[in-house]
């Protein structure tokens, strides 16, 4: 991994890398670097990835699980036609429709749940970062419904999204709750991730 001198003074080289090494976003090595930091994936992992599209992080996330794991996706728009795995279960919807997660559900248990989702932004930081708030908050309650006891959690936020107030959600649900900005962000993007580990038993 390149240092941050370099890796932000030119901020075309994860999409330059990404490319290179097969996957639809630069944002894969954000996923990356979480999990070489918080250790979430295991090879047998079965993975709810939310807000999927294009499918950088289920690409990776497949290419790093063993045949016994599963991937479980969902986006209201299509993953990249390159993105096929027979451990995948893609479907295409709105996350807050029952229909939907009525089949993501019966996928469940799972090990991982990851949301890399973003709002479509207006360029009001105000109103983007209250719909990033709105997509959290989904997220938190799929993991809080679908996660095994022990299971990991991470979500991407809008900074100034009353993170604290979302963490300290968090901290019910997990033994332990955290925010964490990757390398691999743009210096000036105002994202940054929210992390759940080993979810408590209810």
């Amino acid at each position: 991994m390149p240092s941050k001198t370099n890796s932000y003074s030119k901020p075309d080289y994860w999409s330059q890398k990404a490319f290179r090494e097969g996957y639809p976003a630069r944002s894969v090595y954000k996923l990356e670097e979480i999990d070489q930091k918080f250790s979430m994936l295991k090879k047998s992992t079965v993975v709810l990835d939310l807000g999927a599209a294009p499918g950088s992080w289920t690409t990776w996330l497949l290419r790093n699980i063993d045949s016994s794991g599963k991937v479980v996706s969902c986006d209201l728009n299509p993953l990249s036609k390159s993105v096929k795995d027979d451990k995948l279960v893609f479907y295409q919807g709105d996350l807050t429709d029952k229909e939907i997660y009525d089949k993501i559900k019966a996928e469940g248990p799972f090990d991982l749940v990851v949301c890399d989702a973003a709002p479509l932004t207006t360029g009001n930081r105000v109103v983007d970062t209250a719909r990033s708030k709105g997509l959290v908050e989904m997220a938190i309650w799929y993991a809080d419904q679908m996660l095994k006891t022990g299971g990991n959690f991470c979500v991407k936020i809008f900074q100034n999204g009353d993170q604290q107030a979302l963490l300290k959600k968090m901290r019910e649900i997990f033994t332990q709750a955290k925010g964490f900005k990757p390398e691999a962000c743009r210096t000036e993007s105002f994202e940054t991730y929210l992390i759940g580990l080993n979810k408590k038993a209810k």
